[in-house]
């Protein structure tokens, strides 16, 4: 009897990586994902908490958005310098334990504070997991590994609303927080015990002069995309922040280029496939997370329903994305990332665009539908491009590759709420009228028509790709093979 701990724990330390990085890391992606929706519903019960005003309690975001900027550029380097487990139990643990101190706040001042450290373990948790994925898959299993990892990209956007709108109605706005410790806790017990190091050897030396051009830039640009809209353009507080933002990223720019070991390895733009299924992420999260953004506004301010309303209006997007997944790995192999990236984005413009018929006496029923075929067009887009990005990067370089590929998508999806933010603010969501104020629906139709058009500059960019160069992705996978970072290990 005292021996079957020992033999438990020996059992879970030689558990499959592939299974033991897909366990902790979706369970994780999840937690983070899930975070980034469920706090906006939250949002109004916070400030009637702390007797702010909504608008006023924007740094519990913004705090989270900027620290988050911040420290996603770091994740690579990191990773490959104290090893990839360590880093990552670092950020699962500190993001575990400012959930609780989130939720265990006193004042505004510090759940902001709080958030600010959650955003730092979020910044390092998605790049640095998906290395991991993508070290411990062999590229013809990558299609696997992205099937694993769009459960909770998926599910999770949609859940938010849903279990926010629960928690805040049913509870307190606590406990949405406080949902995360349980999660993360399993994760990391989980992790500690199965997941093995990974170090990358021959690591440069840390690129602070890049760190903080690339934090500071970034910071200040998210900051201003995600904030224009409701601020006003000509905030001089807007206009500072976007202008250094990306003053600063310029002379990023300049200084990576002419760096031996840089914090963001732009190098890799040169890498045809990388780019442009990087550019189908950006325009692909802007159109869909930027339509995201605008319907549950149009359900709840033009329709006058609740969060929770907008919320399982939303949710049959996660169900197509996740019903298509395993369509998807069956013939991307025959296929091509090409044409299924192509296809997928085609549908997903136009299912986009029939929301600009959206109208005060559709049924809803009818959007759910859209919404639902949308997720199963997307599914061809998110794993087909994800799986074919990091092709042809070498072992060596996928922590660097994972960072600036996560980089790219929180730019796709702060220009997507920009865009159409800006949208709704310039054209306005309400018309005066002799009966008083009544919902202007062109505002979110105009909306609709720039997210569906930025899905299909996204198909200019799949029409790019050349499936010869995914072709290591596009092979049968071998039952018997041994994975990738475990077949590196040894040659060392």
């Amino acid at each position: 009897m005292r021996d079957e701990p020992t033999t438990l724990v020996s059992r879970l330390a030689q558990l499959d990586q592939k299974i033991a990085i897909s366990v902790v890391f979706v369970a994780a992606m999840f937690m983070t994902v899930l975070d980034s929706t469920i706090v906006n519903v939250a949002i109004p019960a916070i400030a009637t908490e702390f007797g702010q005003s909504a608008s006023s309690v924007a740094g519990v975001n913004v705090g989270f958005l900027v620290s988050l900027a911040v420290f996603i550029s770091a994740a690579g380097w990191l990773g490959d310098r104290f090893g990839m487990k360590r880093v990552f139990l670092f950020a699962l643990a500190l993001f575990t334990v400012a959930s609780a101190l989130c939720g265990l706040a006193q004042s505004l001042g510090q759940l902001v504070a709080f958030r600010v450290l959650q955003g730092v373990g979020g910044g390092l948790l998605t790049p640095v997991g998906m290395a991991m994925m993508f070290r411990a898959f062999p590229p013809a299993e990558r299609m696997r590994a992205s099937r694993v990892l769009i459960v909770p990209t998926a599910l999770a956007p949609a859940l938010g609303p849903i279990i926010g709108g629960l928690m805040v109605d049913h509870a307190s706005w606590n406990w949405v927080f406080y949902m995360n410790v349980p999660i993360g806790v399993a994760a990391l017990a989980f992790g500690a015990l199965c997941l093995r190091e990974q170090r990358q050897p021959g690591v440069g030396p840390f690129d602070l002069p890049g760190f903080v051009l690339a934090g500071a830039g970034l910071a200040s640009a998210l900051y201003a995309l995600t904030e224009g809209a409701q601020k006003g353009w000509s905030s001089p507080l807007i206009v500072g922040t976007g202008l250094g933002g990306l003053a600063l990223l310029g002379l990023l720019v300049v200084v990576e280029s002419r760096t031996e070991h840089p914090m963001l390895d732009l190098s890799l733009f040169r890498n045809r496939l990388f780019f442009t299924c990087t550019m189908v992420t950006v325009t692909s999260s802007a159109g869909f997370l930027g339509t995201v953004y605008v319907l549950p506004v149009m359900i709840q301010k033009a329709r006058g329903l609740e969060a929770t309303d907008s919320g399982l209006t939303t949710f049959p997007t996660a169900l197509g994305i996740i019903c298509a997944t395993q369509l998807v790995s069956r013939y991307y192999a025959k296929v091509g990332p090409r044409r299924l990236i192509a296809a997928g984005l085609s549908g997903t413009a136009v299912m986009i665009a029939l929301l600009t018929q959206v109208g005060p006496d559709t049924n809803l029923w009818w959007v759910r539908a859209i919404l639902f075929v949308t997720g199963l067009c997307l599914s061809h887009v998110f794993m087909p491009s994800q799986t074919a990005a990091f092709a042809a990067v070498p072992l060596p370089r996928m922590g660097a590759a994972t960072t600036l590929f996560n980089v790219q998508r929180q730019l796709g999806a702060a220009i997507g709420v920009a865009v159409l933010g800006s949208v709704l603010s310039g054209i306005g969501i309400f018309t005066v009228t002799p009966h008083g104020l009544q919902p202007q629906y062109s505002a979110y139709h105009w909306a609709f028509a720039a997210a569906a058009l930025m899905a299909a500059v996204g198909v200019v960019f799949a029409l790019l790709i050349r499936d010869r160069d995914a072709a290591s992705t596009m092979a049968a996978p071998d039952a018997n093979s041994t994975p990738v970072a475990e077949k590196a290990a040894g040659a060392r």
